[in-house]
């Protein structure tokens, strides 16, 4: 019985992930902000299996509200510097580990 309590303490904790957004970075005004960020959440949340689709969605949308030529990543584990207009970034993190950022050039 004592090796079976040892073997129980001794396992991994587990990860937790969140699947609510988390804005890392953004310069755009509040409203914009929000209706951004619901948008990238039902996008995700519908394209689940392709973040391309999910982009292309994200991307279509913002093009229509607010004008083009907006840019959408949306992916894990890739990094990025790029040159962007004032009031038009948004870098966000939706279910753990999926990263988005948004921007107009």
């Amino acid at each position: 019985m004592a090796e079976s309590e040892i073997k129980e303490q001794k396992e991994e904790p587990k990860k937790i992930v969140h699947t609510y957004p988390l804005i890392r970075h953004s310069d755009m005004p509040d409203e914009m902000k929000t209706e951004t960020m619901e948008m990238v959440v039902t996008a995700c949340e519908k394209h689940s299996a392709s973040n391309e689709a999910a982009a292309r969605m994200i991307k279509n949308e913002m093009d229509k509200k607010l004008g083009p030529p907006f840019h959408v990543v949306v992916g894990e584990d890739f990094g990025f510097e790029i040159s962007y207009e004032c009031s038009t970034l948004l870098y966000m993190f939706f279910a753990g580990n999926l990263a988005i950022v948004i921007w107009k050039y």
